[in-house]
């Protein structure tokens, strides 16, 4: 980016900032149900059952939590994400039963890491995550995804297609009316890249131009 910042996310008091005007669920983009129901829908469409044990990464205030958390088994559902008290945000606003969701498992990682969190993982979501961070991102959270998690069957992640290499470094104008780039966030990516990096990293992967909110592509990955 033209600031020096990969995503407005890595701006100084971001987060704070927002935070203190009570504005936690505009810092996810807004189109709270929309996209919590998206979410919800291709987990469940994954095969997702309240027995299986779910990663969100990047779950900002718990968009897709406040959802899966009353769906999924107890325990079952751990967070990530830059700001825990992004996530803190979300449990204490957000959840119908704030009781069932520990705050230990919400915890922060900017590096895709995956600090503190169980080896029970089997799904694992990052939606709209990466359609803010430039593409060597992508390939660190797959690696890491790969390794950190020898139970997990299932990856979904989202990301925004550049039609063609030719036009990879115009902006592009997705189906919601996003415009992308690829030197600056929103970024876009080639699918043909997005598939070579997740066969690279160990997994086998589908890529569906599902009609997700912003326009956003379909990743589903699993352990090859």
């Amino acid at each position: 980016m033209s600031n020096g910042l990969v995503s407005p996310y890595t701006a100084p008091d971001f987060y704070a900032s927002a935070l203190s005007k009570g504005r936690h669920r505009d810092i996810v983009g807004g189109r709270w149900d929309e996209t919590g129901r998206a979410q919800m829908q291709i987990l469940l469409e994954a095969g997702l059952a309240p027995r299986h044990h779910l990663l969100d990464i990047g779950a900002g205030a718990l968009r897709l939590g406040c959802k899966a958390v009353p769906y999924l088994d107890a325990g079952h559902y751990w967070a990530t994400d830059a700001s825990r008290a992004l996530m803190l945000a979300g449990h204490a606003q957000e959840l119908s039963d704030p009781a069932r969701l520990s705050p230990d498992h919400l915890v922060e990682d900017a590096d895709f890491a995956f600090p503190a969190i169980p080896d029970s993982i089997t799904h694992a979501i990052a939606f709209a995550v990466f359609t803010h961070l430039p593409m060597n991102h992508l390939r660190l959270a797959l690696v890491s995804l790969r390794q950190r998690f020898p139970r997990l069957e299932t990856l979904l992640f989202t990301v925004f297609l550049c039609p063609d290499a030719a036009r990879l470094h115009l902006p592009c104008k997705q189906p919601d009316g996003v415009v992308t780039h690829a030197t600056r966030a929103p970024w876009h990516m080639l699918a043909e890249d997005v598939l070579h990096l997740a066969r690279a990293s160990g997994f086998a992967a589908d890529l569906r131009t599902d009609r997700l909110p912003r326009g956003q592509a379909l990743v589903v990955a699993r352990p090859a």
